[in-house]
Formats: structure tokens, sequence, C-alpha cells
């Protein structure tokens, strides 16, 4: 009988959890078995593996096969278990040195012809095996993303025939590139493109500035989507801290391509079609959502209305915490959901609400019945809320260039380097994510007092007024003034509608 153990991975969210694969070759009634909750994908390994093993000239021993995924209660889920149960197999055979094996983690999906295919979660996995002092075997399309990880040693793969060949020590791999510094990507389209729309811009660049939640409602053709596809070029890079949190999300996502870190914030615009597990997470694999793959970045809603209502509904919790959580009977799997809404929507259904000689028969009814699709907690939520109003063709034609994203960009960039400064050490880098404690220092008395009377006046629940007191702290923090004033405080609450405004 021989034994043989090499280390792989299961994901619980963005944590890799270890896994040994146990092969066990003795005597008996020949049969290839794996147990361990393996679930589908898994159990198929066998049968990948066997013709691998026969394209490569080998043959199983006619002997009972035993594979145990380790430990038993966890369910296994993901081809990436094809590469370890190989290696695993191959040792217990005695082809390649146990002890070499025992040192390596290992994941990636065979292909028939023995070629390592990649997989999700290499990232992570990369991660653990530097906190265990372990290398790891992973797909050679994959190699950078295990040695940005800092893995003890990575060896990155093409095919099963050249991994036999290093551990046999007939022909040495090598090592994959060491992980190229993030490159200076572009921003994306220049904000200058949109004429006009001074006030929209406005309330975009305070959006920016303060990671604020931000809802735009105009007609059909008025700029909303080309402001908000602006949006992401007003944002600063990612610090390396950021950029790995994001990073891993994306490789358990299986969306880390060729295992390139980009220190750009991420823009995801789902279509409003998307259901709740879409959104937030979830499937039989607790996948994570579009609200988890813009994490330190933009999640970007297109005609809000017509998304599920149970969808918009399940962004309230991620919205306020920043996380979220997917519950499955099994399991409780949470994702970072750290985002920057963005919102767009018509009016009414029709879009011409107030415009005379467009409107629907139905207004002014169409447009509260299109409107209240939308909760009261989740407007609540929204920090900035601006009508887009379509500009005229002649002004269109006229109207001169404005500033450009970089010049926009830099004034946000100003910005939000005092907003680190004054909260660090304290857990959170953005006027967004800053408790009441934070915002109120630096007021001044006239400016609370002004915004306790005009939330009253309004009806503004104390979440409205804490978010109220975030945009003008970013508003200041534009302007480059330590003390938030009236006047800021002010425009502010200008952005502080409870309904949006119909026509």
């Amino acid at each position: 009988m021989s034994l043989a153990r090499v280390t792989t991975f299961s994901f619980h969210g963005v944590e890799a959890v270890p896994v040994e694969v146990q092969v066990q070759v003795a005597a008996g009634l020949p049969a290839f078995t794996v147990v361990g909750l393996p679930n589908k994908a898994v159990g198929e390994s066998r049968e990948r593996v066997r013709a691998v093993l026969s394209v490569l000239g080998l043959s199983l021993p006619p002997k009972r096969i035993l594979v145990n995924l380790a430990p038993a209660d966890l369910v296994k889920e993901g081809s990436h278990f094809d590469l370890p149960i190989a290696l695993g197999l191959l040792a217990a055979m005695g082809v390649i040195p146990v002890d070499e094996v025992a040192h390596f983690a290992a994941m990636g999906e065979l292909a028939l012809d023995g070629t390592i295919g990649p997989v999700a979660g290499v990232l992570p996995a990369a991660l653990a095996c530097s906190e265990r002092e372990l290398g790891l075997v992973c797909p050679a399309s994959q190699g950078a993303e295990a040695s940005w990880a800092g893995a003890t040693e990575a060896l990155a793969a093409p095919d099963l025939r050249s991994l036999i060949a290093h551990f046999q020590g007939r022909q040495a791999l090598s090592p994959p590139p060491p992980p190229a510094p993030m490159p200076r990507e572009a921003r994306g389209a220049c904000l200058s493109e949109v004429r006009g729309q001074e006030s929209a811009k406005r309330a975009i660049e305070i959006a920016a500035a303060g990671s604020h939640n931000l809802l735009m409602i105009g007609p059909p053709g008025s700029g909303k989507s080309m402001l908000a596809a602006r949006l992401p070029g007003l944002l600063p890079d990612l610090t390396p801290a950021e950029a790995l949190e994001v990073s891993l999300v994306r490789s358990v996502a299986g969306g880390l391509e060729a295992g390139r870190i980009s220190a750009r914030p991420p823009f995801r615009d789902p279509h409003h079609s998307a259901s709740q597990a879409a959104l937030t997470g979830g499937g039989p694999r607790a996948r994570p959502g579009e609200v988890s793959l813009a994490h330190r970045g933009v999640l970007f809603l297109d005609e809000l209305p017509e998304f599920p209502r149970p969808a918009l509904e399940a962004l309230r919790q991620p919205l306020e915490s920043g996380r979220v959580t997917v519950s499955r009977a099994a399991a409780h799997v949470s994702y970072p959901a750290r985002v920057q809404l963005v919102a767009a929507m018509n009016p009414c259904r029709c879009g011409y609400l107030g415009h005379a000689g467009r409107e629907c028969g139905q207004a002014p009814r169409c447009g509260e019945t299109y409107q209240g699709k939308l909760s009261g907690p989740l407007l609540d939520r929204i920090d900035l809320t601006i009508e887009v109003q379509p500009i005229a063709p002649r002004e269109l034609a006229r109207a001169p260039a404005g500033e450009t994203s970089e010049t926009v960009a830099a004034r946000v960039d100003a910005a939000r380097a005092a907003q680190r400064r004054r909260y660090e050490g304290m857990g959170f880098t953005t006027n967004s994510e800053a408790p009441v404690e934070a915002i109120r220092e630096g007021f001044e008395d006239a400016a609370l007092a002004f915004a306790e009377g005009a939330a009253e006046r309004l009806g503004l629940s104390n979440r409205g007024l804490i978010r109220a007191l975030r945009v003008a702290r970013s508003i200041a923090d534009l302007e480059g003034t330590p003390t938030v004033t009236r006047g800021h405080m002010a425009e502010a609450l200008g952005y502080r509608l409870r309904k949006p405004a119909a026509g």
C-alpha cells in the first residue's frame, strides 16, 4: 500500500481554505473512488485524470485507488482539483517523488491532452501558500498571478508532462517572471466631451471626491449614461492594499485575466434584467455578485426602476456595511462590497414627464407609479440626487469644451488626500465611510444649526442628515478648506431629495 498527500484549496468567500488530497493505492478490486463531499465537477476529475495518464503512456495499476479530500465535511467544488489528484496519484504510483510533491499546493484543470488550464482562485491560494511556506503549482497562464502574491516557490506548468519531468529532475521548469509594477492606465473617456451640464458635472465631481452614491434623473438622451461612464476617470488609483482586495474578488470569480493586477477602480454596469443573485452574489456555489466585483469602484445601475425590486432591496445592507453575506443552508459566505453606487433613471416610463407635447396621456400619474418602484429606504442611501435636463441642439453645437478629466481628477486627488490624512489610523479613508463623530469635527456652529433646522423642515431621517453632512465635508475638501461653512451645508442639502422630482 502506498499513500501520497498534496495540498490544494477550497474557497469560503475570498478566503482560501486548505484541503489535503490523500491518494491511496492498495490491494483490492480495481476501482478509482473520490470521497470527501466532492461535487460533480470534482467527481468527474477521475475520468479526466484517467484519460491524461493514458495519453502520457501510463496506465492505472490494477488496484484499489482511493482519493480522500480532507476535511471530509467540507463541500469541494471546482475543476481545480484535477491537478492535485493527478499529482497525488502519480506520487502514489511512484512516478514522481512523494516528498517533493508534499511541499507544494496545486491548482489546475486538466484537458484530455494533458494541458493545464486556468482556474479561479489562484491569487488567494498563492497568498495562503505564502503563509504556510508552501510552493504552488498552477497553470502557466497564471504564473504572474502566483508570483505577484509572493508564493514561496511557484511552478507555472503548461502541461502535466513538463511537470512530471520537473519533479523527476529531468527538465526544470523556469520560474514565472517577477511581478511587474502596476501600470499607470488611462482614465478612459474624458469629461470634456460632455458639453454643457455644468451642474451635473459639479455633482459628479463631489461624488468622486467623497465616494458618494449618486442618482441622476432625466429624459432619454440627456447624457446620464455619458456622465456615469466618465466618473471612474475622476477617481484616484487604488493603493496596493486596495488593488489586492479587488483582485482577490476577481480571482475567486475567475475574472483576473493573465494575473494582471490593475490599479484602476473597477466599473460594473449590469443590465437591468440582472437577478438578485447576479447583483449581490449567490447561485449553487455562492459566487460573488456585481456589488462585490465593483468593490472599491463604481456600480452603475442604468434604468434603476427596471431592476427587479428584490434585487434592489438586497443592495440596502451592502451599501450601508460595505459587505454582502450570501446565506445558504450549509454555509454563510461574505464578500467585500464597498462600492460607490451611481444610478440613472427616467422621470416616468415614457421618459418625458413635464415636457409639453411629449409626455404620455397618463401624466403625472405615470411618474408617481414609476418612481414608486423605488423604496424610501433605498433612496435614503443615495447621497446626491440631481436632475439632468437635455441641452437644446443649437446650444449643444456651440457649447465650449469643459474641463478635462485630468483637471477635475487633480482636485479629486487632493480632496481624497485630505481625507486620508484626516482619517489616518481609523480604518477608513473616505467621507462616505466616516461615522458622524469623525464628520462633525471642523463644522461651524452655524453650519450644524442650519443642517439640523433643514433636516426638520425636509423631514430627513438621521441617516439622511448624516449623509448630507458627509457631502458637505467633501465639498469643503474640494475647496481645500478645513472648515465646513453654512454655504457648503446648503449646497449639500440641495442634493438631498427624499423622492425624485417629477419633470
